[in-house]
C-alpha cells in the first residue's frame, strides 16, 4: 500500500499556518477587547465572539466539504445538538463547562457517526439529501419536545461555569475562552490535514476510486472525518448556546446549514483559513446592513455574486493568487 507519509517534504496537500499571517492576526484578536473597551464599544466584543464561534462551525464543515469533498447539507444539526446538550444539562442543574462542553462534543460526534454510517454509503445528490433529511428529523424532534421549550426554544439561566478564576458572564473573559478554544481546534485541524490522514482525505476528494484501488480505507477515512467535523460542530453549538444564553430548534434548520456553507464558499472551499474569513465577512456584512435595511440578504447576495464572479474559489484564493 502506498505510504503518503514517507515523503516529509511539503506537498500540494499540505496547508501551512503561515506565521506571517497567523501571528499578527492572533495578536490583533487578543487585543480586540482592550481596543473595544478603550473606544467604549464593548458591544463589538460579543460580535467578535459570535464570529469566532461561527468560524469554528464553518471550519468544521470545511474539513469535510473542502478537504473531503462531502457536501453535507445537515451540518447545522451537529451544532444544534451541541447547543441543546448544554441547555438540557443546565436545566437539569449541571452548569459546569467541564461537563457540559465535552458532553456537547461527544453528542455532536455521536450523531455525526450514526448519520455518517448511513449517508456515507451514498454519493452526490443522494448524500446531500440524506444529510438534509437527518437534520430535518432532528429539527422536528426538538420542536416536538415541549419539556425543552419546543418551538419556543430553551433559555439558559446563566452561562456555564468554567472555574479557574474565570467568569464567563463577563463578555471579555468569555471571548478569550472562545479564542483559546478556536486556536486549539484550528491548529489541530491544520496538523491533521498535514498528516497522513489529511493527505488520504484530500486524495479521496480528488479520486475516490483510485484511492480505494491503492488500498486505502475510503469509507473509514470519510467516516472519521465526518465524525470529527460533527464533534467540532457540537463544540461550536455549546459556545453558541452560552454566547446567546438561548437555544432554539432553528439552529438545526436546513437554512443554518446553508448559511455555514455560504461562509465556507465566501472564504474559500478547501482553504485552511476559508471558514474563518467566510464567517467574518458574512457576519460583518450582516451587522452593517441590518442597520440600514431589513432586506440585508439582498446585499449579502450581491456580495456573494461578486465573489463567485471575481474569485470562484473564495476570497482566500485572491490572497494565494497575489502571493
Amino acid at each position: 500500500m502506498t505510504d503518503l507519509s514517507r515523503n516529509t517534504a511539503p506537498s500540494i496537500l499540505d496547508h501551512a499556518l503561515r506565521p506571517r499571517i497567523a501571528v499578527p492576526l492572533l495578536v490583533l484578536l487578543a487585543m480586540l477587547p482592550t481596543i473595544a473597551n478603550a473606544l467604549d464599544e464593548g458591544f463589538y466584543i460579543g460580535v467578535a465572539s459570535r464570529i469566532l464561534i461561527f468560524a469554528l462551525a464553518a471550519t468544521s464543515l470545511n474539513l469535510i466539504l473542502g478537504f473531503g469533498g462531502m457536501v453535507s447539507f445537515g451540518h447545522a444539526a451537529f451544532v444544534g445538538m451541541g447547543a441543546y446538550t448544554v441547555g438540557i444539562l443546565m436545566q437539569g442543574g449541571v452548569a459546569s463547562a467541564w461537563v457540559a462542553w465535552p458532553a456537547a462534543v461527544v453528542v455532536g460526534g455521536l450523531f455525526a457517526f450514526v448519520i455518517g454510517l448511513v449517508s456515507l454509503r451514498t454519493q452526490g445528490v443522494y448524500f446531500i439529501m440524506i444529510t438534509l433529511a437527518f437534520a430535518q428529523m432532528l429539527f422536528y424532534l426538538m420542536v416536538s419536545l415541549k419539556s425543552y421549550g419546543g418551538d419556543d426554544g430553551l433559555s439558559l439561566a446563566a452561562r456555564s461555569q468554567l472555574g479557574l478564576g474565570l467568569d464567563l458572564a463577563d463578555d471579555a473573559q468569555f471571548y478569550y475562552v472562545v479564542l483559546a478554544l478556536g486556536v486549539l481546534v484550528f491548529v489541530g485541524i491544520a496538523r491533521l490535514l498535514n498528516a497522513r490522514f489529511g493527505h488520504v482525505l484530500q486524495g479521496i476528494r480528488e479520486n475516490e476510486t483510485r484511492m480505494a484501488a491503492l488500498g486505502f480505507a475510503v469509507y473509514r477515512t470519510k467516516l472519521i472525518a465526518f465524525t470529527l467535523a460533527g464533534a467540532i460542530g457540537g463544540l461550536a453549538g455549546a459556545l453558541l448556546a452560552n454566547q446567546a444564553s438561548f437555544v432554539s430548534p432553528s439552529l438545526l434548520q436546513w437554512s443554518q446549514s446553508g448559511m455555514l456553507m455560504i461562509m465556507v464558499i465566501l472564504g474559500g472551499v478547501g482553504h485552511l483559513y476559508g471558514g474563518l474569513v467566510g464567517a467574518a465577512v458574512f457576519l460583518l456584512i450582516e451587522e452593517v446592513l441590518v442597520g440600514y435595511t431589513i432586506h440585508w440578504q439582498f446585499g449579502l447576495g450581491a456580495v456573494l455574486l461578486a465573489v463567485v464572479l471575481l474569485a470562484p474559489n473564495g476570497l482566500m484564493s485572491l490572497v494565494r493568487r497575489k502571493a
